[in-house]
């Protein structure tokens, strides 16, 4: 998880926000990652992370079964013309180092990983840096 957390760090432009206790987010965010396109630093307001991690499992997205120890799962915005080329079928949600649907937002063009390992960290940096890209893409435009 650090490594990815410190990768993105490394996008030019890239803002990562890890809610910690006793900050301004809800207590279910804390220890969770949120990544961004933001080059002046400041976490967007009407723009939604292009890719989070996350650490336990949330009331309305357990099926990644996060809350053992040692469990987390990563996920990125792909949009839904790439789900097809990385997908396969059928899916465990709770299976680790696997590029799934994400639970929830998989119809929305969102993937997930839980536990990144061998077969999936090289896959997840490079849609990590697509979406990135994509979003600093989408930033040009509303300035233009």
């Amino acid at each position: 998880m650090e490594q990815i957390i410190a990768t993105v760090r490394e996008f030019d432009g890239a803002l990562v926000v890890v809610p910690e206790p006793g900050g301004d987010f809800p207590e279910i965010a804390w220890g969770d990652a949120f990544f961004y396109y933001a080059p002046d630093g400041r976490m967007p307001r009407a723009t939604q992370p292009y890719g989070t991690i996350v650490t336990k499992d949330h009331p309305e997205d357990s099926a990644s079964d996060l809350d053992p120890p040692g469990r987390w799962r990563v996920n990125v915005q792909v949009g839904r013309a790439a789900l097809p080329e990385l997908l396969g079928g059928p899916y465990d949600l709770a299976a680790a180092d696997m590029v799934l649907p994400h639970p929830v937002y998989g119809p929305l063009g969102w993937i997930c990983v839980v536990n990144p390992g061998e077969r999936t960290t090289g896959t997840v940096v490079r849609l990590l840096r697509e979406a990135h890209e994509a979003a600093r893409a989408r930033a040009a435009r509303r300035r233009s």
